[in-house]
């Protein structure tokens, strides 16, 4: 049998996933004060900006309004539009940094039997490649991600930041 040797995995098995004692990652990753940690890449005034911890896809980001929801139909028209902003500069962060070929955007609604695994609603923006799918994930029930989630973390909010000041430029 043929065996892989991508030794720079380990850093990313390694990595912490969440603080100890979180219950409600949604809620409590903004509250940490620490975005690096958390990994939110972007922040609005109703919603934010994530790096997937368990990616389909590098830079897979999900789109999270700040109150804990679980349907669309319980987000205020405020929170539905800022969300979809949100939604918005997260694929444009994404073809800036990483030029995807294309992406796949949405949410799973109800819980487990959509596919997710925490009840708070969320949108899913993962960008896709020609050529992305291979037989990894098929045969070897395994995802190959060729960047650190803080190296896409640091790409991802150097690109917020810029997209922050032609903004600025714009209004004035």
């Amino acid at each position: 049998m043929p065996q892989l040797h991508p030794y720079w995995r380990m850093e990313y098995i390694e990595a912490p996933r969440l603080p100890a004692g979180m219950k409600r990652p949604f809620t409590e990753l903004p509250a940490l004060g620490d975005d690096r940690t958390a990994l939110i890449v972007h922040r609005s005034a109703l919603s934010y900006l994530v790096l997937n911890r368990f990616p389909y896809n590098p830079g897979h980001l999900l789109a999270v309004p700040f109150r804990e929801v679980e349907d669309l139909t319980e987000l205020t028209s405020a929170e539905r539009a800022d969300l979809m902003e949100e939604m918005i500069v997260g694929e444009r962060l994404l073809t800036a940094v990483l030029r995807p070929d294309g992406f796949n955007i949405g949410f799973n609604l109800g819980a487990a039997v959509a596919g997710g695994s925490i009840a708070h609603l969320h949108g899913h923006i993962v960008p896709r490649w020609n050529g992305d799918t291979n037989f990894m994930p098929v045969l070897g029930q395994v995802r190959i991600l060729p960047q650190a989630l803080e190296s896409t973390w640091e790409k991802l909010t150097a690109a917020a930041a810029t997209l922050k000041t032609e903004k600025r430029r714009k209004k004035k």
